[in-house]
C-alpha cells in the first residue's frame, strides 16, 4: 500500500484607504459614474439587478454584448475596445438602484430581474475598480492612476504602460476572470451585511491576488485569495449552500521551534490560547460562543506548524424562526484575538499544563506514539526531529521552575517571538459574499502583528548522520505486534509538489498486485501487509522514505529473507528507467479523483487548506493540493530510488518475543529496546541482493500491469431537480431480497455504493458462530487482496464484515467498473477455497487482534462493556478470544455453507445508477449466491434491555493493561423511550450541557484529557452519557459528574428565556444540516434501512425540529428534574467503571501543588508535604467535619508554617477540601455499589453477574418504523 504521510508568480496590487479613493457622492439617491470606469460597470451590469426602463437600455445592450465575448483571447483586445466605447455612451446615466445583495455567482443567476428601489452606496473604492480592470486588461488598455489625494472626480485618465500579465489569459479563464472581477466590483460597492452606508468604516489595506484556482467539476464555491497589510494571506470561500461556516489558521511554528530545555512549549501555547484574550477575557468565551451557535473547535501542534480551526452555524434563526445573520463574524472576532492579544492567565497555566500532561499519559501505552518517539530519540540530537513534542507537567512546569524559570513568561515569549502574521495562513468559509468576508477579515485580523519572520528551514543539521545509519533497533511493543520497518533518508520534497517523485517509488514498492514484493512475501507466508511512503520531516531537511511490513510468525524468523526480496526489487527498479505510462496512470487517476471531488465538512476543509497554504504550492493548485501530479521527472524518480541503499538504511524490528534481550529504555515513554550495528552476515546478504543481476533475480518480481479498473465511463446525466427525492424506493420485495434504490439527484458524480446485508440468525446464536463469521470475512478479504488492489488504486473499494449480527458486503466508488468488482467479490464468497496455511495465519492474526483489543485505551474500550450490559446479545473481546482456540479450518468451511445456504438479503443501491442497473445488480447477487429464502418469522429481531425507572446500576471491570495509569467512566442516563418528543428533549439537553460539562470537568477540574458528552441511542432506547478518562478513580469521577449535574440544575433554572431560545435556535440550525457529499447521504439512508426505522424525510431532522420549536424552558426543567437530577428517585442510570491496575500519584501531585502555592522555603515545603500527607484520613467527611478541618488547617498554616496571607490561606483550604474528598473516595473500602437488591434512582447497585442481570431485565420491542414499508414500494419496474 502506498502511504502519503501527510511556485506561482504573485503580483501585488496596491490599495489605498477608502477615504482617499472614492467614486461619486451621495446625491439625492443617485450617483454619477466617470466615463473612465464605464467598462467595468457595464460588464458588471450582468451581475446586478436593475429595472429595464428606457434610460438603461444602453447598458442592457452592452451587457448582451458581453455575452458574446470571443473565446479566443487574441481577439479580446478589439472586443474590449468596442465594449469600452459602448460603456462611454452610458457614462452619465443616472441610476436609481444599488447592486443586488444576491450572493449567487453571475453564471448561476437566472437573467435579469426587476427589483425595488434601494438606497445607493455613498462611494465606490477606486482600487476595487482598478483591480477589476487589471484582471481584464490588455496591453493597449488605459486605466486611471491617482495620487494619494486624488479621487475620480478630479483625476484624469492616462495611458497605462503594459506589463506582463501575472497569469496566462487563456480562453477558459478569460470569461471566468471577467465574471469574477466584475462581480467583485459591484459587490464591493455595498457596505457589509447589516451595516448601512453611513456606518461603513474605512477598511484596512488589502491586496487581492489575481489567481484563478483549479476547481473540481462539482465545486460550486467561489474563491478569492487576499493578503492584508500585515502579510496575512487568506483564502476566502463563498459557499451559498453551506450549513456550517468555518475558519482555520495555520501558524508556521511547531514543536521543532521548542527550546531544547522546554520540550512541548509549542503544544502548551496551543492549549493556552483557548484560555481567554484581552478582548474576551472569560476563559471559555470562545467555546461558549461556538457552542451556543452549533459550533465546535480544535487545534493540533505539528513539527513545523500549529493549526487552529472551528466551525459554527452558517446562518442563525431569529425568534420568529426565520433565517438571520450568521454568527461567523462573532466567531472570527473571538478567534482573531488568539493571535492578537491572548492573556495566558496565570490561574489557567497550571490547569492547562495538567491537560497537556493528561494528553501525554493517554499516549504512554500507545505503540504508535512509543515507537515513533523512540525512532526520533535515536537520531541526531542537534536536529529538532529528536524533540519530545507533547510535553508533560514535569518538563513544562516542575523542572523549569526548579531552575528559576517563569514558565508563563516563556509561553508568552514564544507566542511573541513566533506568532507572526506573515507566517500565518487563514481560510474563511461562509455563506457571505467574498467582499463581505474580505471586509470582516480586514477588520478583525489586521491587528495581528507582523514580525517579518523568515520561512522556517532547517538546513544546518540532518536527522541521520552516518553514525545513525547501518543500525538495527529491536523494540518491545505493548501490544502483540510483529513489524519490520525500513527507513531511508531521501529527498526533501518541500518544493517538489509538481512532480512528487517519491509517489512513483512508493506506488511500486507498496503495490500489492501480481509481481509485487507483497505478493511474493505473502505467498511465502511471511507477511500480512506492506506500506510505503515518504515522511516529510521539515523544509530544508531530507525526507524519510519508510517501508513497513506486518509480519507473520514465520516472517519474523525470516526477516532477513524479506530484506533480500526487497533489495532485489529495488535492483530491478534501478536498472529499469522510470516508465512514463506508470506515472500517467497515477496522474490520470488522481485527476479523475479531483475532477469529482466533493465537499468535505467545512472545518476539515479549512484546516487542511490552511496547512497546505503554508507549503510552497502554486496557488492555482491549492484545492487539489498534493493529490494531483503535474510533472513527470524521471531524473528525480531515479534519484529517489538511488536512496534505497543498504548503507543508507535503518532497520527496526518490533516484537514481544524477538530477540528478548532488550537492554535500554527510551526516556519519554519507557519503551524497551536494543540497538546495534546490522550484523555483518546480513549486510553481506542484502548487498548481494541489491546487486543481483536480472537473470539471477526472483522471476516472480516484476512491474505491475496496466490497471483494468481505471474508470472510462464518467458520464452523469444531470437533470434539473426542484427538490431531491427524500427517500430511496423499494424496487424489489420478495421472500429472498428487498432492494432499496435511489438515483443520485443531488451531487451528480459518477459514483455509487451497493450495500448487501445478509440476515441469518445463526451469526449471533453463540459466540463461536460470531467468531467463525469474522474469520470467514477475513479469509475472503485475504483471498481478494491481490485482485482488488488495482480497484482500490482506481477509487473502487469493497468491504466484507460482520455488522450488528449481519454479514455485510459493500462495494463503492466509480460506478463504471463497480459490477465487475462486485461479481468477483460475490463469487469469492460463494466459492472460497480455505487453504490450511492461510487459515492458520488468519486465525493467529485474529487471536493476536483480540488480545490486543483489551489493551486499547480505556476510553476506547469502555463503550464495549456498556454495550455488553445494555444489549441482550453482545460478545466481548474476552468471550470471543475464549472460543478461538477450538475453532478449526473444517468447522469454518462447514459453517460457511450454513451461513450462505439460507438468508434474507437487504440491498441498497444508491448513486449514479438507473433503476435497471439496480435490478441487474440484484439479479447478479441472487444468481451468484443462490441461497434459499429465510422465512420472515426467522428474521433476527433486534432488541434492547429496558432499564426500569428508578435504577442506579454500577459495573466494575479491571483494565487489562497492567501499565496503564488511566481509569475510565461511562455514566449513562436512560429515558423512558426514544419517541420523537423524548429525542427532541435529549438533543436540547446535549446542546445545553455539552460546553459547560467540558468547561467544568475538563478545563476547570482537570479530570482528564478525554471528556465527552452526547446521546447514546439504542434500537428502542435512548440515553445520555458522560465519558471521562482520568488518573482519578471512577468513583470520584462519578461524584464529579453528579456534582456538575446538581450545579447545572441551578444554571438551567436561572437561565433567561432569551438564552434558552438561543440554544434552541442553535440546535435547529445543527439539525437542519444537510449531507455534504454522496457518501454522507448514502450512510444516512443505509442507517435508516439497517435499523428498520425508515425515517428518511431529511433524515429525522425536520420532525425533530418541529418538536424542538415547541419545547419550553419549563419542559426542560421538568425533564431534567425527572431524568437527570442525581437526587431524582425516578431516574435510570448505568455506570461502567474501568479500573486501572497501575497506581498513579494523584494525591501526591495535588499536595505538591498546594505546597508550592504557599511559597515556602525548602525546609518549610518538606515539612508541609510530610504533615499534609499525615493529615489525610479515609474517614468520610461531612460538611460539619469539613468546616472543622478547614479551621484546623488555617491554624496549622499560621502556627507551623507562618502562612497568614489571606488569599494563600483561602486557596490552600479550598484545595485541601478537593484533596481530602478525592483521597477519601479513592481509598474507601468496599465496592462501588451496595450489592443490594434494592433498586432505586439514588442507591447504587453493583452488577456482579451479567447473566443474572440480563435475566432480571425486561426487553424492548423490536424497532418501530416511522413509516410503513408499503409507502416506499415501487416494484413495477421490469427488465
Amino acid at each position: 500500500m502506498t502511504r502519503n504521510y501527510t511556485s506561482s508568480r504573485i503580483h501585488y496590487i496596491s490599495r489605498r484607504p477608502l477615504h482617499q479613493n472614492t467614486l461619486g457622492s451621495h446625491r439625492s439617491g443617485s450617483f454619477n459614474i466617470s466615463a473612465t470606469y464605464s467598462l467595468a460597470f457595464a460588464i458588471a451590469r450582468r451581475a446586478i439587478t436593475v429595472p429595464l426602463p428606457a434610460q438603461s437600455r444602453r447598458l442592457h445592450s452592452f451587457s448582451t454584448a458581453t455575452k458574446q465575448l470571443p473565446a479566443n483571447p487574441a481577439t479580446s483586445c478589439t472586443s474590449l475596445r468596442t465594449l469600452y466605447s459602448v460603456g462611454r455612451r452610458t457614462a452619465f446615466t443616472t441610476y436609481t438602484t444599488a447592486p443586488s445583495r444576491d450572493t449567487a455567482s453571475p453564471s448561476t443567476r437566472p437573467g435579469f430581474r426587476h427589483s425595488s428601489l434601494v438606497r445607493p452606496p455613498t462611494g465606490i473604492p477606486v482600487t476595487q475598480l482598478r483591480r477589476t480592470l487589471f484582471n481584464l486588461r490588455i496591453a493597449s488598455f488605459s486605466i486611471p492612476c491617482f495620487s494619494s489625494s486624488q479621487s475620480v472626480a478630479t483625476s484624469s485618465c492616462i495611458n497605462f504602460h503594459p506589463r506582463p500579465l501575472p497569469f496566462t489569459l487563456s480562453a477558459n479563464n478569460f470569461h471566468t476572470s471577467a465574471q469574477l472581477a466584475c462581480s467583485d466590483a459591484f459587490t464591493a460597492m455595498a457596505p457589509p451585511d447589516g451595516a448601512d452606508a453611513e456606518s461603513a468604516t474605512t477598511p484596512p489595506e488589502v491586496t487581492v491576488l489575481p489567481v484563478v484556482l483549479d476547481k473540481s467539476s462539482v465545486d460550486d464555491r467561489e474563491y478569492r485569495i487576499i493578503k492584508l497589510a500585515n502579510g496575512l494571506e487568506t483564502l476566502l470561500v463563498h459557499d451559498a449552500l453551506a450549513d456550517k461556516a468555518s475558519a482555520a489558521i495555520d501558524v508556521g511554528v511547531g514543536n521543532f521551534n521548542d527550546d531544547n530545555d522546554l520540550p512541548g512549549v509549542a503544544h502548551a501555547v496551543e492549549h493556552l490560547l483557548f484560555m481567554g484574550t484581552k478582548k474576551f477575557p472569560q476563559e471559555n468565551a470562545y467555546n461558549q460562543f461556538l457552542a451556543s451557535n452549533s459550533g465546535d473547535s480544535n487545534a493540533y501542534t505539528a513539527p513545523t506548524s500549529t493549526n487552529y480551526y472551528f466551525d459554527v452555524s452558517a446562518l442563525s434563526y431569529g425568534e420568529d424562526g426565520k433565517k438571520a445573520k450568521s454568527p461567523l463574524h462573532g466567531a472570527l472576532d473571538r478567534f482573531a484575538q488568539f493571535f492578537i492579544d491572548p492573556l495566558f492567565l496565570a490561574n489557567t497555566v497550571d490547569r492547562e499544563l495538567r491537560a497537556v500532561d493528561s494528553e501525554n499519559k493517554k499516549n504512554l501505552q500507545s505503540d504508535n506514539w512509543r515507537i515513533h518517539q523512540l525512532e526520533k530519540s535515536l537520531t541526531n540530537p542537534k536536529h529538532p526531529y529528536c524533540h519530545f513534542s507533547t510535553g508533560n507537567f514535569e518538563v513544562l512546569k516542575t523542572e523549569p521552575e526548579a531552575r528559576g524559570v517563569n514558565v508563563r513568561e516563556k509561553f508568552m515569549e514564544f507566542h511573541d517571538k513566533y506568532y507572526s502574521a506573515n507566517q500565518m495562513k487563514l481560510v474563511v468559509l461562509g455563506r457571505e459574499s467574498l467582499d463581505t468576508l474580505q471586509s470582516w477579515v480586514a477588520e478583525l485580523f489586521s491587528g495581528i502583528p507582523n514580525k517579518n519572520l523568515e520561512v522556517n528551514k532547517w538546513t544546518d543539521e540532518v536527522p541521520y548522520n552516518p553514525e545513525h545509519l547501518g543500525l538495527v533497533t529491536y523494540v518491545k511493543p505493548v501490544m502483540d505486534t510483529r513489524e519490520l520497518a525500513l527507513r531511508f533518508p531521501a529527498l526533501d520534497e518541500t518544493d517538489l509538489d509538481d512532480s512528487q517523485p517519491s509517489r512513483y517509488v512508493s506506488h511500486l514498492i507498496g503495490h500489492e498486485g501480481p509481481g509485487s514484493i507483497m505478493s511474493y512475501i505473502k505467498g511465502k507466508g511471511w507477511a500480512n501487509s506492506l506500506g510505503s511512503g515518504m515522511y516529510p520531516v521539515c523544509p530544508g531537511t531530507p525526507g524519510i522514505f519508510q517501508v513497513t511490513i506486518r509480519l507473520t510468525e514465520e516472517g519474523l524468523k525470516a526477516y532477513d529473507e524479506i530484506l533480500a526480496v526487497f533489495f532485489q526489487y529495488v535492483a530491478m527498479l534501478r536498472e529499469s528507467p522510470p516508465h512514463e505510462w506508470i506515472f500517467n496512470e497515477m496522474k490520470d487517476l488522481a485527476d479523475v479523483d479531483f475532477k469529482f471531488k466533493q465537499k468535505t465538512p467545512p472545518s476539515r476543509f479549512t484546516s487542511r487548506t490552511s496547512a497546505l497554504m503554508n507549503r510552497p504550492i502554486p496557488r492555482e493548485h491549492l484545492l487539489s493540493g498534493p493529490s494531483c501530479l503535474h510533472k513527470f521527472d524521471p531524473e528525480l524518480i531515479q534519484k529517489t530510488i538511488d536512496f534505497l541503499r543498504p548503507d543508507n538504511m535503518r532497520i527496526t524490528v518490533t516484537s514481544q518475543t524477538f530477540p528478548g534481550n532488550w537492554d535500554k529504555k527510551e526516556k519519554w515513554y519507557g519503551t524497551e529496546y536494543r540497538e546495534e550495528k546490522i550484523p555483518a552476515d546480513l549486510v553481506s546478504k542484502i548487498n548481494k541482493a541489491y546487486k543481483t543481476a536480472k537473470d539471477e533475480r526472483i522471476p516472480a518480481l516484476h512491474l505491475p500491469h496496466k490497471n483494468q479498473f481505471v474508470p472510462t465511463k464518467l458520464e452523469v446525466e444531470k437533470k434539473d431537480v426542484k427538490e431531491p427525492a427524500p427517500a430511496p424506493r423499494i424496487i424489489r420485495n420478495t421472500e429472498l431480497s428487498r432492494t432499496w434504490y435511489k438515483k443520485d439527484d443531488t451531487f451528480w458524480v459518477p459514483k455509487g455504493t451497493l450495500t448487501l446485508s445478509i440476515k441469518n440468525p445463526a451469526i449471533l446464536a453463540m459466540a463461536e458462530n460470531y467468531i467463525k463469521t469474522d474469520l470467514f470475512t477475513y479469509l475472503v478479504s485475504d483471498a481478494l487482496e491481490e485482485y482488488s488492489y488495482d480497484a482500490d488504486l482506481a477509487g473502487l473499494y469493497y468491504y466484507v464484515r460482520v455488522d450488528d449480527g449481519c454479514l455485510v458486503v459493500e462495494v463503492s466508488g466509480y460506478n463504471d467498473k463497480l459490477p465487475v468488482l462486485l461479481e468477483q467479490v460475490l463469487t469469492k464468497i460463494r466459492d472460497l477455497e480455505i487453504k490450511d496455511d492461510r487459515f492458520d495465519i488468519i486465525k493467529e492474526r485474529a487471536t493476536r487482534g483480540l488480545r490486543n483489543s483489551v489493551l486499547q485505551q480505556p476510553y476506547q474500550l469502555i463503550s464495549k462493556y456498556t454495550a455488553w450490559i445494555t444489549k441482550p446479545v453482545y460478545y466481548t473481546y474476552e468471550e470471543l478470544a475464549e472460543e478461538l482456540p477450538s475453532i478449526t479450518v473444517e468447522s469454518v468451511r462447514s459453517f460457511a455453507k450454513e451461513l450462505l445456504g439460507q438468508m434474507h438479503m437487504d440491498i441498497h443501491v444508491h448513486g449514479n445508477f438507473y433503476k435497471e442497473d439496480a435490478l441487474k445488480l440484484t439479479d447478479m447477487i441472487e444468481s451468484t449466491l443462490q441461497p434459499r429464502p429465510l422465512p420472515r418469522a426467522q428474521w433476527p429481531i433486534r432488541r434492547d434491555i429496558v432499564f426500569p425507572r428508578s435504577c442506579n446500576f454500577v459495573y466494575n471491570k479491571t483494565l487489562g493493561d497492567k501499565e496503564n495509569v488511566n481509569h475510565a467512566l461511562e455514566y449513562v442516563l436512560y429515558f423512558s423511550d426514544r419517541n420523537r418528543t423524548t429525542k427532541a428533549r435529549a438533543l436540547l439537553l446535549d446542546q445545553l450541557v455539552h460546553e459547560p460539562a467540558w468547561d467544568q470537568l475538563r478545563t476547570k477540574e482537570q479530570l482528564g484529557y478525554v471528556v465527552f458528552t452526547g446521546l447514546r441511542p439504542g434500537l428502542a432506547t435512548l440515553g445520555y452519557r458522560f465519558l471521562v478518562q482520568s488518573e482519578k478513580v471512577p468513583k470520584y469521577l462519578e461524584e464529579r459528574v453528579d456534582a456538575f449535574l446538581t450545579e447545572f440544575k441551578n444554571t438551567l433554572a436561572k437561565m433567561s428565556d432569551e438564552t434558552f431560545e438561543g440554544y434552541k435556535r442553535s440546535l435547529i440550525a445543527k439539525r437542519l444540516e444537510k449531507p455534504k457529499n454522496l457518501n454522507q447521504e448514502i450512510s444516512r439512508h443505509w442507517s435508516q434501512i439497517s435499523n428498520e426505522f425508515y425515517d428518511f424525510e431529511f433524515g429525522p431532522a425536520q420532525k425533530d425540529v418541529d418538536q424542538i420549536k415547541v419545547l419550553t424552558k419549563a419542559d426542560m426543567v421538568l425533564f431534567f428534574d425527572e431524568y437527570i437530577d442525581p437526587k431524582s428517585p425516578t431516574r435510570s442510570k448505568v455506570a461502567v467503571h474501568l479500573v486501572a491496575q497501575a497506581k498513579s500519584d494523584v494525591t501526591t501531585n495535588q499536595i505538591a501543588d498546594l505546597v508550592k502555592a504557599l511559597s515556602l522555603d525548602d525546609a518549610g515545603a518538606a515539612k508541609a508535604t510530610k504533615d499534609l500527607q499525615a493529615r489525610l484520613s479515609v474517614e468520610k467527611q461531612d460538611e460539619a467535619k469539613e468546616a472543622t478541618e478547614a479551621e484546623s488547617l488555617k491554624e496549622y498554616l499560621a502556627a507551623s508554617l507562618g502562612v497568614t496571607d489571606e488569599a494563600k490561606v483561602a486557596k490552600a483550604v479550598d484545595t485541601w477540601k478537593e484533596i481530602s474528598r478525592y483521597y477519601q473516595t479513592a481509598n474507601s473500602t468496599g465496592s462501588d455499589g451496595t450489592g443490594s437488591s434494592t433498586v432505586n434512582g439514588t442507591t447504587p447497585v453493583e452488577i456482579e453477574s451479567i447473566r443474572d442481570f440480563r435475566t432480571s431485565m425486561a426487553l424492548s420491542s423490536g424497532p418501530q418504523p416511522e413509516a410503513d414499508i408499503s409507502e416506499f414500494l415501487d416494484v413495477d419496474a421490469k427488465l
